[in-house]
């Protein structure tokens, strides 16, 4: 009688588990419905494109072929072309020469004030800037003497000229009180120029009219250095 009610027992047992088994899916899991797992994406769709395969004896790609270490073709190696050579070309100074009577035109022309004097005028005619140095070196007529020179007109700076521009001398013709000697009525003018040290040889002379009347001097005869202004000039 016991194992007829043992039998029976696992017979109810076997039926039970076979009821379960028809609940389950396919796939020997309950189905748990949304609490399931999501599914994995598929490998080949979510994969990145391949990465460049590395050179087979382990070094760097070469760069663009017309680029340089910065892959800039026009470029040094601050990827700029300008400054490639150190940068643009600072243009050379002008060259200078000295100011005289090959480059320049001369006029002398006597003024109402200051008394007793006149003005010389100094115009570049050239195509180069030039240098107007110290002081005109003045002859009238044939005169055996040199005028000094007013100390206390010398520039600062030398003064230059470019194409077209005018430099300037005052000169003191006579003294105003008559107290000058040896005076005379002068025909011709020589004005001589400087070179770049006091007294040397500055080129070809210049010799501009004079009035018809001519000029008078004595020994009061007396120049001014070169000047930039005109003002200057016959301010003394």
């Amino acid at each position: 009688m016991h194992i007829r009610r043992t039998r029976s027992l696992l017979a109810v047992t076997a039926l039970t588990a076979l009821a379960l088994t028809a609940c389950e899916n396919g796939t020997g899991t309950r189905d748990e419905g949304a609490s399931a797992l999501p599914e994995t994406p598929s490998t080949s769709a979510s994969a990145p494109a391949s990465a460049p395969a590395a050179p087979a004896d382990g070094g760097t790609t070469t760069p663009a072929k017309n680029g340089n270490k910065d892959g800039n073709k026009d470029g040094n190696k601050d990827g700029t072309k300008d400054n490639a050579k150190g940068g643009s070309k600072t243009p050379a100074p002008a060259t200078r020469v000295l100011c005289n009577g090959s480059t320049t035109k001369v006029t002398a022309q006597p003024v109402p004030r200051p008394l007793n004097h006149m003005l010389l005028t100094v115009t570049n005619t050239g195509s180069k800037t030039c240098d107007l140095t110290y002081y005109p070196v003045l002859r009238f007529d044939e005169m055996q003497w040199v005028p000094r020179a007013a100390e206390e007109t010398h520039p600062q700076a030398v003064v230059t000229l470019a194409p077209g521009e005018s430099g300037y001398a005052g000169v003191l013709l006579s003294a105003a009180d008559g107290s000058g000697d040896g005076g005379t009525t002068a025909e011709k003018l020589t004005v001589a120029f400087q070179g770049m040290t006091p007294n040397s040889d500055g080129g070809a002379a210049a010799t501009p009219a004079l009035p018809a009347a001519g000029v008078y001097y004595d020994s009061s005869l007396t120049v001014t250095y070169w000047q930039q202004d005109r003002e200057d000039a016959l301010s003394w």
